[in-house]
């Protein structure tokens, strides 16, 4: 049967394809002749799935071009893909068969010239501030005098060199360093770890925190500098604990660190004079100021000893003060005696009034007024005391008849008896009886005794009833 298929009809001499053989010819095809292409144009709508892989529009004026980039290669990208950026895309073209479509495999991407690129940077720019990234209240103090200053550039270049010197020149901090690349495809990754890993230590552990970081570059054009227009750059330094100096290229070049950090340097150079003061400069206004300090002590301590004796003399003279002091005393004295005389006179006085007041027979008549009041609270206090014995009286006469009526004594009138052994104690069981041997028998006329006690067991008789004469106790 495939033999028949396979032979052209009658008359026709063109072979026939299955489906994937025209697909794989065509893959081929296209692979072959465009293995290796370069093509220019913008970038329209981009898709980035979970799996990592990215799926975007090549298109101009003319024509739309689908192209992706696998997972393993976006990583490696030097410049992201962004709807409206207008890149050179390196790679090669290939085919969908299962879709009946080519599209283009990306592992390579540029933006097209100088004028894209600053586009794009002026779009990422508004779109980071209407965030709020460069905003100036979001921005923190520069610390006078740092002790631990972290720097991120490259250790290898001039930047680090100058920055060293200009600061063991103005004043020697600890400086920590952090090597990373500062241009290309590793530089933005790089800048970024080193910012968030300045910020992760620990103050006070084995390595030092730093208290100020800078961000440091040499010039070059926007292409070696791209590197600090990426969104994690920015977003990291933004975001940054540790007050951050940005020192990127000549003071010419601006790069979008320089709006989210915290104060942008000119140059690297610039920044070590910004991070510390110059010490000779220090030391020589804490002189000046110690200077200050001395004179103003003494022109204080001169001033008040002026003031002080402005003062003294405007006192009077301790002299005559003590004298009128014991003018007065002289005068209080000599009038002391007579005072005393008039005031002896007064009291003996009073006390002859007081005492015409107590004669003999007031003072009898208020005893007798006494000696009544006294006998009416002694009488009352009898009166009292006779009731209040009288009522103790008849509660232990209650309390008597009430104890004679439940102690055994009244049993044992009734016609019981109390069983004790020869020590006296009440015996309750026939066993208990039999192995006392003695026995003491108390009746309500008087006790019994009897020894050699032995238990006899009587026939069971009818319970009679209770006569009149016992009582019973159930």
């Amino acid at each position: 049967m495939s033999d028949l298929i396979d032979q052209p009809e009658p008359g026709q001499n063109a072979p026939e394809f299955s489906v994937s053989e025209i697909s794989g010819a065509v893959k081929r095809m296209i692979e072959g002749e465009f293995s290796h292409v370069r093509i220019r144009g913008e970038i329209g709508r981009v898709n980035r799935y979970a799996s990592g892989h990215i799926y975007y529009d090549l298109k101009d004026e003319n024509a739309v071009l689908n192209a992706v980039t696998w997972k393993g290669q976006a990583s490696k990208l030097s410049v992201q893909p962004e709807e409206g950026m207008e890149v050179i895309a390196v790679g090669k073209l290939t085919s969908f068969p299962k879709q009946s479509k080519y599209q283009m495999n990306v592992m390579e991407l540029r933006v097209a010239g100088v004028g894209a690129l600053m586009a794009m940077l002026e779009k990422r720019k508004k779109a980071l501030a209407a965030e709020g990234l460069f905003d100036q209240d979001r921005k923190r103090a520069i610390p006078y005098l740092p002790d631990v200053i972290g720097v991120v550039t490259s250790p290898s270049g001039a930047v680090i060199r100058d920055i060293l010197h200009r600061l063991r020149d103005r004043f020697p901090r600890k400086v920590l360093i952090w090597p990373v690349a500062v241009q290309g495809d590793r530089c933005a990754p790089e800048v970024t770890r080193a910012i968030e890993g300045f910020n992760a230590m620990t103050a006070g552990g084995a390595m030092p925190r730093p208290d100020l970081i800078i961000v440091a570059r040499g010039g070059g054009s926007i292409e070696d500098l791209w590197g600090f227009n990426e969104e994690s750059v920015v977003r990291a330094a933004a975001a940054s604990d540790i007050p951050l100096i940005s020192a990127v290229g000549h003071e010419t070049d601006t790069t979008l660190i320089d709006y989210a950090s915290d104060m942008r340097a000119p140059t690297p150079t610039a920044a070590a004079e910004l991070a510390v003061p110059v010490r000779s400069e220090l030391a020589a206004w804490l002189a000046g100021m110690e200077e200050r300090r001395v004179r103003a002590l003494a022109n204080g301590i001169s001033l008040r000893g002026q003031r002080l004796r402005d003062l003294a003399r405007a006192m009077p003279n301790p002299v005559d003060v003590v004298a009128m002091q014991g003018q007065k005393l002289d005068m209080v004295a000599a009038r002391l005696p007579r005072a005393l005389q008039g005031v002896t006179q007064a009291k003996r006085v009073q006390l002859a009034e007081r005492t015409a007041a107590l004669r003999p027979q007031a003072l009898r008549q208020m005893l007798v007024q006494k000696d009544h009041i006294l006998q009416r609270v002694a009488s009352g206090f009898s009166s009292a005391s006779t009731r209040q014995v009288e009522r103790w009286r008849s509660q232990l006469d209650g309390l008597e008849r009430l104890r004679e009526t439940l102690g055994y004594k009244a049993t044992i009138k009734r016609g019981y008896a109390v069983v004790r052994g020869a020590d006296g104690v009440v015996l309750s069981t026939a066993k208990a009886a039999k192995a006392a041997g003695a026995l003491d028998i108390e009746f309500k006329d008087g006790h019994f005794s009897m020894d050699g006690v032995q238990a006899v067991k009587k026939p069971k008789a009818k319970p009679k009833k209770p006569t009149g004469d016992q009582g019973s106790l159930f």
